[in-house]
């Protein structure tokens, strides 16, 4: 990520234990630590409500509604927010948890290390007319039906995981 150091503009800056660049130059430090991310699956009780990313990584892949947790906000409002951003729509704050899973998001060159928290929401009875689907970041939404799921067409690893568990736990309960 750096070549040069930002401080004194040594290139002795070295990239140490996965997570922190140090330059013996300066003294400089700056820890690049995990990024919280957040994802939302959203059960109508028949299917699940799956977005087409309008953008890169993984454009044209299939993603939950989420992203990003922005510093001074918790998950859940982060969850929130992002499913008014990308869909136009409050699921309030009926979340349950259900799994936080590590995952890598490249970006523009940088490969973000990221600690993903998934939750889910029952929204019976909701369809696409529903929603307003931000054109810059989702090309579109599906609702496919649990057994109809190809993890396949999913975006991100953590994405997969945490839909398979939320499949796997649905079959076991019923619900």
């Amino acid at each position: 990520m750096f070549t040069f150091c930002p401080s004194c503009g040594s290139e002795k800056i070295r990239f140490e234990e996965r997570k922190v660049f140090r330059c013996p130059e300066c003294g400089f430090i700056y820890y690049h630590n995990v990024a919280s991310a957040t994802g939302c699956i959203i059960d109508t009780g028949k299917a699940v409500a799956l977005l087409v990313r309008a953008k890169e990584p993984a454009l044209g892949k299939l993603d939950l509604p989420g992203g990003f947790v922005n510093p001074d906000e918790g998950a859940l409002d982060g969850l929130r927010r992002e499913c008014l951003e990308e869909i136009g729509w409050d699921p309030g704050l009926n979340f349950s948890f259900l799994a936080a899973l590590p995952n890598t998001y490249p970006y523009k060159g940088v490969v973000y290390k990221t600690c993903d928290f998934f939750f889910t929401v029952s929204a019976p009875g909701l369809k696409e007319a529903d929603l307003r689907l931000d054109p810059e970041e989702i090309a579109g939404v599906r609702f496919v039906k649990y057994e109809a799921v190809n993890f396949e067409d999913l975006a991100f690893d953590s994405t997969r995981r945490a839909v398979r568990l939320f499949l796997d736990r649905r079959d076991k309960t019923g619900s």
